[in-house]
């Protein structure tokens, strides 16, 4: 069963980033992530801000833009950063297998 809200340290955990950048690129962000709080005051994220984390770390990180140039990407074809990230995920996760399979030899 998958998650309906996940907690900053999962969202750094899925990315492999930082607590701290995390809440800096939500903060950075605003028109794309929109976190929920919980009594506490801790923010929550919905799947489809994970999946926009996702998005700013591919264009951040693997492609070198800049938080505005990243920003320009997402107001604009959105459709190439979500196609992007698919096959960013894909290679990760082929990675993985291989990785696991090395192991096992």
């Amino acid at each position: 069963m998958e998650k309906y809200l996940y907690t900053i340290g999962e969202v750094a955990g899925i990315l492999g980033e930082s607590t701290s950048l995390v809440r800096f690129w939500a903060n950075e962000f605003p028109k794309f992530i929109h976190p929920e709080r919980n009594a506490k005051g801790n923010r929550l994220f919905k799947k489809e801000d994970v999946e926009t984390f996702k998005h700013i770390h591919m264009l951040v990180k693997v492609e070198g833009l800049t938080l505005e140039g990243a920003a320009k990407r997402l107001k604009g074809d959105r459709k190439d950063v979500i196609n992007k990230a698919r096959v960013l995920e894909s290679l990760k996760s082929i990675r993985q297998q291989l990785t696991e399979i090395r192991t096992e030899l």
